[in-house]
């Protein structure tokens, strides 16, 4: 019996390691580090980031347990959303309202922190889960050694951001800030430097925008729009010949289409592009498609 106890708990112990291996972590150290995972190469297979942290049945947007999941399953970084309770504490939720997301009803806004654990997230199927509304810096601590979070915000002031990146998350080196314009891509990059950025350039027009704005291009993730489209190869050429990487964002699009059968087809066709980050809805659905580049 003692052997066999023995036996067991090594095996538990080796599985315990095992299984922490096999997921697809991704050990970001230093901003050099993370400027290296963005920088472009033609031999880089193509990254799959997912969007609102990638969606299972089961698995809610915009969890801690999403996010894991689709690391058991395959290499991915995030695309979050933070947002601000009642009492000013970040908190991950897409939309300005609990309704679709949760078991709640009403803004976000309207509810503390501490009012808003009385709900549960629900899955894209409408399933409720046990899981609960994370704050940013619970998925932050989590996914310290793990990956790498684009925060696309959702009315959360500049200044708070630059603020926490000079503070608390000064020790995060995993973090990418989603820009609506090349005027918030100025403001961070004249307060913080241990954060890249992720800027629509998506025509030529912006890149000499950009190109002219002085912010190295190593601090740069080019989000080139729904698909890499060959009237704009030249942009893209050059966004590359700086070391950018291209990335297409098919929640809007090849994510819509049904049934599932003709989805992966028309992941398959997006693929064919050539982009170098595809940034989709269900990261999971891309596990043993072919992400090489045809170079």
């Amino acid at each position: 019996m003692r052997l066999l106890l023995k036996i067991l708990a090594v095996s538990i112990v080796v599985c315990h390691y095992s299984c922490k291996t096999n997921h697809n972590y991704v050990h970001i150290k230093n901003m050099n580090q993370l400027q290296e995972y963005f920088s472009y190469s033609p031999d880089k297979d193509i990254i799959i980031s997912g969007h609102r942290g990638g969606m299972l049945e089961g698995y809610p947007e915009n969890s801690i347990e999403s996010c894991e999941k689709t690391l058991e399953l395959i290499p991915s970084f995030f695309e979050i959303d933070p947002r601000l309770t009642k009492d000013s504490i970040l908190v991950l939720m897409h939309d300005a309202t609990l309704d679709r997301t949760t078991t709640g009803k009403g803004k976000v806004s309207d509810y503390t922190y501490a009012e808003l654990q009385q709900f549960y997230l629900k899955d894209r199927q409408g399933n409720v889960t046990d899981y609960k509304i994370p704050t940013l810096d619970e998925v932050l601590e989590w996914g310290k050694d793990k990956t790498v979070f684009n925060f696309d915000n959702k009315g959360v002031p500049w200044q708070m951001y630059a603020d926490n990146l000079n503070g608390k998350w000064s020790n995060y080196h995993n973090i990418m800030l989603s820009v609506r314009s090349l005027e918030e891509c100025l403001f961070y990059f004249n307060r913080v430097d241990n954060v890249l950025f992720c800027c629509e350039i998506s025509n030529r027009e912006m890149y000499e925008a950009y190109s002219n704005a002085g912010i190295p291009w190593n601090r740069i993730m080019a989000y080139v729009k729904y698909t890499m489209d060959p009237a704009q190869q030249e942009v893209y050429d050059l966004l590359r010949s700086q070391g950018v990487m291209c990335m297409i964002a098919i929640a809007p699009t090849a994510d819509k289409v049904t049934p599932h059968e003709e989805r992966i087809e028309a992941y398959r066709q997006e693929i064919a592009g050539n982009p170098d980050i595809i940034e989709t809805d269900y990261p999971a659905d891309f596990v043993g498609l072919n992400l090489k580049k045809n170079n």
